[in-house]
């Protein structure tokens, strides 16, 4: 007998949360959806999904810092859903974990196609947790020679 996958949406637009509830649910997954980044991290540590979507813009931490969060005890797919279209966001995105970055306005049919093509890659073995960084260090992001260094705060919020 087969479980039913499990899918986290952290996203703070009510209207895109509840559409990725009825993609993801049509799809044949159990749907748990947060508001912001905080309530997401709990809601993965809790129900362990298969799959979690991620917006970068929330209200409380920003999806990077989410992912990094994640990260340290999840290896669920991680597909960032956000309107931010720069391409140092969705380097940043990949660097920071995520397994897919897709700009809104986004077709469901795409997301459910590439979730798909995800779940058919084996699923990596469980890595053990790793210790947090100090505090105060930060990871630098590796850019190819002769690029700029990104700002220090990409995007500040208005």
């Amino acid at each position: 007998m087969e479980t039913q996958r499990v899918a986290v949406i952290i996203e703070d637009d009510k209207d895109i949360r509840d559409l990725l509830n009825a993609v993801l649910q049509q799809s044949g997954f159990k749907v748990f959806t947060a508001p912001n980044g905080t309530e997401g991290v709990e809601a993965v540590r809790t129900h362990n999904p298969t799959i979690v979507t991620l917006d970068l813009g929330l209200p409380d931490i920003d999806g990077f810092e989410v992912i990094r969060q994640l990260r340290l005890f999840s290896d669920a797919y991680i597909v960032m859903l956000t309107a931010r279209a720069e391409e140092l966001d969705t380097l940043m995105g990949l660097e920071a974990g995520a397994d897919d970055y897709i700009t809104k306005p986004f077709r469901p049919r795409e997301l459910r196609a590439r979730i798909s093509a995800m779940l058919r890659r084996p699923a990596p073995a469980r890595r053990p947790p790793r210790p947090p960084r100090p505090r105060g260090r930060r990871r630098r992001l590796r850019l190819p020679q002769g690029t700029r260094r990104p700002p220090q705060h990409p995007h500040p919020r208005p």
